[in-house]
């Protein structure tokens, strides 16, 4: 919401164009969901409306924003709801669910191969994460990713631009012959690969575009089975939770 919220900021001192106002100089509303659309672009110049649908809130339409914004307007888009929608009977937030289905990941469109694999246990299980060797939340969820058993974990090595030195070290953990030692040496201990050589092919620049694909913002960040992303750090439990529920 905070790119939402610049965008906004932006889009109140700018006015709209001639062309897009009525007689009266409000922004024109067409008819049904693409007229709502119309008319919210119009009122804030510079703002790409994905999709528009009726809430079960009378005169009151769900717009996407920018890929994965979720706003909330009339048919005219003279009033802004920015916030959650909550369905009051059955306690669900629509807001919530809608956000977490447009940030949905297909597990089996991820380029595995560019991951470091740790197979525990009977690897049944199937966990993707996205994890920066200079994060400090990475570095804490190592020791509560080793907690888990029958799990597949795929590391994909992020070197986020805030961590100058993220890349090399990622580098230095590919081309290690063993690299799943070499990442948990470094994320656990601190230690990286003796003699290591960062000139090796490797996928950690792919892994950096693939992230802002799926604007993958943050690290750490893991990806289930059912698509759904959680990010940040969170306890062994918390994860057996997640996974538990990807494999209903």
């Amino acid at each position: 919401m905070r790119l939402m919220m610049v965008l906004l900021t932006a889009a109140f001192m700018t006015a709209a164009c001639a062309g897009d106002k009525d007689s009266t100089g409000q922004p024109k509303a067409g008819a049904g969901k693409q007229g709502v659309g119309q008319a919210f672009e119009a009122r804030f110049p510079g703002a790409k409306v994905d999709s528009v649908s009726k809430t079960p809130m009378a005169g009151v339409y769900e717009l996407v924003v920018d890929g994965n914004q979720v706003v909330y307007t009339d048919e005219k888009a003279e009033y802004l709801l920015l916030g959650e929608m909550v369905d009051a009977q059955s306690r669900k937030n629509l807001t919530r669910e809608r956000v977490e289905a447009l940030m949905a990941i297909r597990f089996d469109t991820l380029p595995l191969q560019n991951a470091i694999k740790v197979v525990k246990g009977d690897g049944s299980r199937k966990l993707a994460v996205f994890s920066d060797p200079d994060c400090p939340f990475c570095r804490k969820l190592e020791p509560e990713l080793a907690k888990l058993d029958n799990v597949t974990i795929y590391t994909f090595p992020y070197p986020l631009p805030m961590h100058p030195d993220a890349g090399r070290k990622s580098k230095l953990v590919w081309c290690s012959q063993d690299r799943a030692k070499a990442w948990e040496d470094l994320m656990l201990r601190g230690k990286l690969p003796e003699k290591g050589k960062t000139d090796c092919a490797n996928p950690v620049d792919d892994n950096v575009a693939l992230g802002q694909k799926l604007r993958i913002d943050g690290t750490p960040a893991m990806v289930f089975v059912n698509g759904k992303r959680a990010p940040g750090y969170m306890p062994a439990a918390q994860i057996e939770e997640l996974l538990a529920a990807a494999g209903k």
